[in-house]
């Protein structure tokens, strides 16, 4: 049995995999709110409390950098720690990926329901592939070509810095200079991302921020309040703020391409881009991809899809881990 985790700032996802033709077939799952626990010690506590299942190895995706296999991810207190982790509940083994990495590693065990095509493209069969994951952070991955596979590569490219396209681009850059010191394109393409891009439209008076939106955000998680308004067609000023959002993902995913030389496509993998599909369909996105002057013809031709499997991260944790116990047995 395959323990496999995905750590996030909001959620912390756990299951049990077991292993048929080298396909994870998921036993059980589970969601926990991340800042309700301590630790991920006392969440897997809890959950193979309630399972009571034999674990022979474990994978866990965390959502920030790893280092001698340790991790802090990047909107949580924790420390995970796979040595630790493997000591106090006798696993044979613990790998840590990052959170993107084990995204991409699920890409193999998903169908062709799995995604919604925003570009069809003209894929690249020997090219790089590449996912942007926007969530609570901002996350960006690469798989290199290697032949007869896709490797990825884990990035902390979220934390790269904003960069402005245009003079309203620039009065935003300014505007979150005032608050943060290091402004990355996470501070924009992310959950809280969303809402600063809604203040900064609200606060340099580029719309009216109603009674009873200001009322539903006081209870209730900010980003989502301004995504119903915004997909509602309820508030102009939710609206535009979710288009200003969505024009810089665009870019950010173009600037992502180029960089990885994606040519074999673009995933938006995170638990935003499933949940505003209706805006990414429109023209804004794409205009933005492929808005990079002489690299414009290059970037028309990657395909996009979003993922839309919410399993996607697990999945890979557990080929992960099976991949591990199979090199460990040779």
């Amino acid at each position: 049995m395959i323990l496999a985790g995905d750590i996030g700032g909001t959620n912390t996802r756990l299951a049990l995999f077991e292993m048929e033709d080298k396909c994870p077939r998921v036993i059980v799952e589970r969601t926990f709110a991340s800042r309700e626990h301590k630790s991920l010690d006392e969440i897997v506590r809890q959950f193979l409390g309630e399972k009571g299942s034999t674990i022979t190895r474990a994978c866990i995706g965390v959502a920030g950098p790893i280092r001698n296999r340790k991790s802090k991810p990047s909107n949580l207190s924790w420390v995970v720690d796979a040595e630790h982790l493997a000591t106090l509940f006798g696993f044979d083994g613990v790998t840590l990926v990052n959170d993107l990495e084990a995204n991409a590693l699920g890409l193999v065990a998903l169908e062709a329901k799995d995604f919604f095509v925003l570009n069809e493209g003209v894929p690249d069969l020997e090219g790089n592939n590449a996912i942007i994951s926007a969530g609570t952070g901002l996350g960006e991955v690469g798989l290199h070509f290697e032949g007869k596979m896709r490797r990825p590569f884990a990035s902390e490219g979220g934390h790269s810095d904003f960069a402005p396209r245009n003079e309203l681009e620039i009065e935003l850059l300014r505007y979150l200079l005032r608050q943060f010191h290091h402004v990355s394109y996470e501070r924009v393409l992310s959950g809280p991302g969303l809402f600063n891009v809604y203040k900064f439209r609200r606060d340099t008076r580029r719309g009216e921020e109603p009674a009873w939106l200001a009322d539903q955000m006081q209870d209730a998680d900010p980003s989502a309040v301004i995504t119903r308004a915004a997909l509602a067609g309820e508030s102009e000023l939710c609206m535009r703020a979710m288009d200003l959002f969505v024009s810089i993902f665009g870019a950010e995913a173009g600037n992502l391409a180029l960089k990885v030389n994606a040519t074999a496509g673009v995933f938006l993998g995170g638990g935003i881009a499933p949940r505003i599909i209706e805006e990414l369909k429109g023209p804004t996105f794409m205009e933005a991809f492929t808005a990079k002057g002489r690299m414009r013809a290059l970037l028309k031709a990657v395909p996009v899809r979003v993922i839309l499997n919410d399993m996607t991260a697990l999945l890979g944790a557990a080929i992960c881990a099976s991949s591990a116990e199979l090199k460990e047995s040779r």
